[in-house]
């Protein structure tokens, strides 16, 4: 396995996954796995978003790779302030296009569009946040020259 790629038994990042029994991880696992506190997958988890796919016999809970990607969709559409009911829905669509259900023509299209809504609004809030970094970046460039200034004219 190349370190990078994900595979079977390794992450996008790389890492072995090696959970409780190979398959099922513990939270704690989940979250370093996907930079989230247990907090907030607990809270995904109390809101229906994500449910671990399993409980141990002690009662802890246990999560999949599918679990762990759903995660990661939540944990992109976050910052691009997709709310709560819309990453529900973005997710039961993919859900269902995922299925193995047999989805009729105009289903399926309708789910489709669902999706392309989505990315839609994605990328246009990904077009509005790289405005906000040029302008922060040019922001720190004028403090920046200004403090330059400053120590120059201390110098002098």
């Amino acid at each position: 396995m190349v370190p990078g790629r994900a595979g079977a038994d390794r992450d996008e990042k790389g890492r072995r996954i090696t959970g409780v029994d190979g398959k099922h991880m513990q939270i704690g696992e989940v979250a370093a796995r996907t930079e989230l506190s247990l907090r907030t997958i607990r809270h995904y988890e109390e809101t229906g978003l994500v449910v671990p796919s399993a409980r141990s016999q002690g009662g802890f809970r246990l999560y999949t790779e599918t679990d762990v990607q759903r995660l990661m969709v939540i944990r992109r559409m976050k910052p691009l302030g997709f709310p709560l009911d819309q990453m529900r829905d973005l997710l039961e669509a993919t859900d269902r296009l995922d299925a193995d259900d047999v989805l009729g023509p105009g289903e399926r299209e309708a789910l489709l569009e669902r999706v392309r809504t989505y990315e839609q609004a994605a990328a246009e809030q990904v077009d509005k946040l790289r405005v906000q970094l040029a302008r922060a970046e040019d922001f720190a460039a004028t403090l920046r020259s200004r403090l330059e200034q400053s120590a120059s004219a201390v110098r002098s």
